[in-house]
């Protein structure tokens, strides 16, 4: 590793924290898009500087099937509907839903590697929350920044940046209280069929 390809490593990082806070606290389609667009390139980074990767995390894989796709058809990202959990009569473990048309998740699958398409599908499949028409995809966000930050700390890559520090601070208050770092992500509702539901607020928002 040089100094130079470790200092772009650590930018790309940075950069990504940046993001996925925004993402957390000011979420709309263009964060989102910005969020997995940093996603591909810390990657790459990594990549180039370590020889490391994400391609053993399986929400590096769907994120990335989903990135190339509105990469490549930019105004697929507009079907996306970011909906805050509390408007919606539901209860998760996270505050807000970003929700993807389930065909847009299987147009993705296109954008896999051909030699391995049917198994990273598969992966896609276990990773993202599935609801009839719609598909949750914010616990796979979630779960891939704990799988980064983990990394990042693996390598020894130190960060910087008040929005890496709230992610370290959350993530060690976690830790000593016993808590696990990672959301399971699932919607509970008493008021009828959550993917009923889903489909309703999906259509109300606009």
């Amino acid at each position: 590793m040089t100094a130079v390809s470790v200092a772009s490593c650590k930018s790309a990082a940075e950069r990504f924290f940046r993001l996925y806070h925004r993402h957390c606290v000011e979420p709309d389609v263009d964060s989102l898009f910005n969020l997995l667009t940093s996603i591909h390139s810390l990657n790459d980074k990594l990549r180039k500087s370590t020889g490391e990767h994400f391609f053993e995390c399986f929400e590096f894989i769907a994120l990335k099937a989903l990135r190339n796709l509105f990469h490549h058809e930019t105004e697929l990202i507009n079907e996306v509907r970011i909906i805050p959990v509390d408007k919606i009569m539901m209860s998760s473990d996270m505050l807000f839903l970003c929700l993807v048309p389930n065909h847009l998740v299987h147009q993705s699958f296109k954008q896999l590697d051909k030699k391995r398409r049917a198994e990273e599908e598969s992966i896609v499949r276990s990773t993202l929350k599935w609801y009839k028409n719609v598909v949750n995809i914010n616990p796979c966000i979630f779960n891939f920044a704990v799988h980064a930050f983990e990394k990042m700390k693996n390598l020894g890559i130190k960060l910087e940046g008040i929005e890496y520090v709230l992610f370290e601070d959350s993530y060690q208050r976690e830790e000593a209280a016993g808590f696990s770092h990672f959301v399971i992500g699932d919607i509970r509702s008493l008021a009828g069929s959550v993917s009923e539901l889903l489909d309703l607020a999906f259509a109300d928002v606009t």
